[in-house]
């Protein structure tokens, strides 16, 4: 299992663990139309800023569940900084299998769909916890391009280009589960690029400073092997996309 440490090193500086850029959540944010008192609950949510930034600009109250305490302790400190601690809060736990305990409006799981074994048990996950008429909100991968070779199916890290679907198979698969999507937001390649590349400078510091630690070795070969495997994998392959999803 990928040690959950590494994601705190690589990432401690990213207030959003996917590739959307601070106005691309707020345009997302926006483009959703929430309304003061909407009750969110966003799975996997990481460092929180989907959360605090929508409470601070609509208004919006909810719960955030993740299993990594350095990203919570991160989401707590946004919360405070924006102002708004008394309408947002964090838990420590695994998020698969959580339900909330009343139904909310909006129920998310931006870029974390292991929690529920894909993508159709996560939409599953998430609904239990939906209100009738509330919105489903979930980011996943898509190709842009489809690998072909070996080499580009390494560089993806993936054993087959069966493990993702091209954006309109992504959307259809939506609406074969039942669902009418309604909103959407993608990543592009210059939020790829801040996503992706602006951990490897975090990391080299973190290996500079951290030479005795049990965990320099690996963030060394990361920080060697990355920047050449993301260029010739993720930037050329990868698309990503937020969408809002309605139950039919």
């Amino acid at each position: 299992m990928f040690d959950h440490r590494l994601f705190s090193i690589r990432e401690s500086r990213h207030r959003i663990h996917n590739p959307l850029t601070a106005p691309q959540l707020a345009t997302l944010g926006a483009a959703l139309d929430l309304r003061p008192g909407t009750t969110v609950l966003d799975l996997a949510c990481g460092s929180g800023e989907l959360l605090a930034t929508w409470a601070r600009d609509h208004g919006v109250t909810g719960l955030g569940v993740d299993l990594n305490p350095d990203f919570l302790a991160h989401a707590r400190a946004r919360a405070g900084a924006l102002g708004v601690g008394d309408r947002v809060r964090f838990v420590e736990a695994d998020a698969s299998g959580w339900v909330a305990d009343a139904p909310v409006d909006v129920a998310a799981c931006v870029g974390a769909t292991w929690i529920g074994g894909g993508v159709p048990g996560t939409l599953e996950l998430l609904r239990r916890s939906l209100r009738p008429g509330g919105l489903l909100l979930v980011g996943e991968p898509y190709w842009r391009a489809v690998p072909t070779t070996p080499g580009e199916l390494a560089a993806c890290g993936v054993p087959s280009a069966d493990a993702y679907r091209t954006l309109p198979g992504l959307l259809a698969g939506y609406g074969d589960l039942g669902y009418d999507v309604v909103e959407m937001v993608c990543a592009t390649e210059e939020s790829w690029d801040r996503y992706q590349a602006s951990q490897w400078l975090t990391m080299r510091r973190w290996a500079d400073a951290h030479p005795q630690h049990d965990l320099h070795d690996e963030v060394r070969r990361l920080l060697a092997e990355e920047p050449a495997r993301y260029a010739a994998g993720t930037r050329a392959f990868f698309g990503w996309a937020v969408v809002a999803l309605l139950a039919r």
